[in-house]
């Protein structure tokens, strides 16, 4: 069995994803993670998806989807990860305030240092007001006092607040 990533985007319209995985289960491949979205009117989607079929077939497959020209898709196999358990906490990190160049890449920045993964990111503009949603995990040996004070100072810099706060395992 062989990983395959595959990327949708462009143009929203209805039943995008339900023509993307109806040709994907055709081919007897199995839909293991994905993420989909809409992003300014522009849909956005990837998955992970397991089976026999090559890239090829799996583009030839798809190949409807961007006869019109308004969709984009990718095809690419990946190799299969060994994912660790891990052994630290999960945080969910929010940012909120005025617009401005810097937030993500700021507050990412804070939580590289503290050796923590950004495991999911969301990001919404709604006229001048920026809000950030981030599922965190933090290592063991991290501070998550001293983390969150860090993002204080930078989101304070920025004119923005945040809030770091453990995460329900309810919530993921």
């Amino acid at each position: 069995m062989t990983l395959h990533a595959i990327t949708v985007l462009g143009h929203d319209r209805p039943g995008i994803i339900a023509e993307t995985t109806d040709k994907l289960a055709g081919l007897g491949l199995n839909l293991e993670d994905s993420t989909m979205t809409l992003l300014r009117g522009h849909f956005a989607m990837m998955l992970i998806c397991e089976g026999d079929a090559p890239d090829a077939e799996i583009e030839e497959a798809l190949a409807p989807l961007v006869a019109d020209g308004s969709l984009t898709v990718t095809v690419r196999e990946v190799p299969a990860e060994h994912v660790e358990a891990r052994s630290g906490s999960s945080w969910v990190l929010s940012v909120h305030g005025g617009d401005r160049p810097g937030i993500v890449s700021a507050v990412a920045e804070v939580v590289a240092r503290a050796g923590g993964n950004i495991t999911d990111l969301t990001t919404r503009l709604s006229g001048d007001l920026y809000l950030l949603i981030a599922e965190v995990d933090l290592p063991a040996d991290a501070d998550p006092e001293a983390v969150s004070a860090e993002l204080d100072r930078v989101a304070g810099d920025l004119g923005v607040g945040a809030t770091l706060r453990v995460a329900d395992s309810d919530e993921l």
